[in-house]
């Protein structure tokens, strides 16, 4: 295990070290292939802002001399950028602190706006954790809450959803891409549906804008969250969709200055502002090869992996998902192997929980929601490929992967019970 983390550059005893442990200034990085816990800015994003960090530097909000109007301009530009990316009006577009804050912002504005007639709200059981707790606020408020569980292929059960629709249900909630397992839900269908029995459909397309081409007019999308930093923009920074018609009511969250149409008050910061934008606007140059590209890189390292290792599972939907999210699940490791050999992998890609529930040893609630035993959540991991992840890197993780895989197999009786076709789950173990 130790010669496994020095083959990374990083060379400790303890699990509690590999946290904690930052890379000296000449040790070698190790790769990165966690695409959906961040992504690294785009330099055309950083060209973009630095002038706004430096020399114009004032509050887009004073409006009473240059310095004001021109961050004002700045912002406005950046604020039609992001929506002309999901095809909305730039009037519907609110700037947050990122997708977590336009979360909690829709699922708990919109449903205390309506809850003097409407106290329903439905969401799925592998929302990002901020829509299930902000689900959870509204329940201690005496709203009630339907967490729809998905099929085993992740995607939400279209008929199940038309049922639990009530006629007090004020809002669904359902992201269109999931953090991890990359499944991409019938977002079209489910607005659809929404805007036919009367309710409000918010989507969190943090995963997704900027990956694939998202309409909110054609998708019947009533408000969507946008995230800076997870399409190659600055951290600290999203957005907001909210429709003007039919127009969608909300109550902030917090009081102030009445910005942002009053519904998110506080000044925008423009630096931030503008680099959402850019990067809003790369997004939607580059998109295609993008994904193109990504989609290739995919495959590669799945078929590398898969024909070497026997017993691999790709969780989630084959072919309704997004390609840059994959999470593979090996089998028959002991707890201890798992464990270090997730700690390995966590050095290169991110074992699967999202960043913000990482700490916790917890399998994941994601893949526990789509039938995956305790065991095999334990031992999958999320490869996340981006825009500027290279063929070379595809390469060298897969071969790290089949290597450790194979080693740590060895080493477990499990697999060697399994090869001489010993059903695992059937044996009823005992303590001594």
């Amino acid at each position: 295990f130790y010669d496994v983390l020095c083959d990374v550059g990083v060379c400790v005893s303890s699990p509690e070290q590999i946290q904690k442990q930052e890379l000296g200034k000449d040790e070698l990085r190790p790769l990165y292939l966690d695409f959906q816990a961040t992504t690294p800015m785009d330099p055309r994003v950083l060209d973009a802002m630095l002038p706004y960090q430096v020399n114009f530097y004032g509050n887009p909000h004073s409006r009473t001399h240059a310095y004001g109007w021109e961050s004002e301009s700045a912002m406005e530009r950046a604020r039609k950028q992001v929506a002309d990316l999901i095809g909305a009006d730039p009037r519907e577009i609110i700037f947050t602190s990122g997708a977590t804050e336009s979360n909690n912002m829709a699922v708990k504005g919109v449903a205390r706006f309506y809850g003097l007639k409407k106290r329903h709200v439905i969401t799925t059981q592998t929302e990002h954790k901020c829509v299930l707790d902000s689900c959870r606020v509204l329940e201690s408020e005496g709203f009630s809450v339907t967490y729809l569980p998905v099929q085993t292929n992740g995607l939400v059960d279209m008929e199940l959803l038309e049922k639990s629709i009530r006629p007090d249900t004020s809002l669904v909630s359902i992201m269109t891409i999931n953090n991890e397992i990359g499944v991409k839900q019938p977002i079209g269908d489910i607005g659809r549906l929404c805007r036919s029995r009367g309710v409000f459909f918010h989507t969190d397309a943090a995963q997704a804008v900027g990956k694939i081409p998202l309409s909110v007019t054609e998708l019947n999308i009533d408000l969507m969250s946008v995230s800076g930093h997870k399409i190659y923009g600055p951290k600290g920074v999203g957005a907001l969709f909210v429709r003007r018609r039919p127009r969608v009511r909300l109550e902030p969250l917090q009081s102030g200055g009445g910005q942002e149409r009053g519904l998110r008050s506080g000044t925008v910061p423009t630096p931030l502002a503008v680099g959402l934008g850019a990067a809003c606007a790369v997004a939607q140059t580059e998109m295609e090869y993008d994904h193109r590209k990504i989609s290739a890189l995919a495959q590669r390292l799945i078929q590398k992996i898969t024909s070497e290792i026997p017993d691999v599972i790709l969780n989630g939907d084959a072919e309704k998902r997004y390609p840059g999210t994959n999470t593979t699940t090996t089998t028959t490791t002991t707890t201890t192997m798992r464990s270090r050999a997730n700690t390995f992998f966590s050095l290169m890609v991110n074992d699967v929980v999202n960043a913000c529930t990482s700490a916790s040893l917890e399998p994941s609630y994601v893949l526990r929601a789509i039938g995956a035993d305790e065991d095999l959540a334990h031992s999958s991991i999320r490869f996340g490929i981006g825009r500027f992840t290279t063929e070379e890197e595809v390469d060298y993780t897969a071969q790290k992967c089949i290597h450790h895989v194979h080693r740590l197999r060895e080493m477990s009786p499990l697999w060697e019970m399994v090869q001489e076709g010993i059903d695992i789950k059937s044996i009823k173990w005992t303590q001594h």
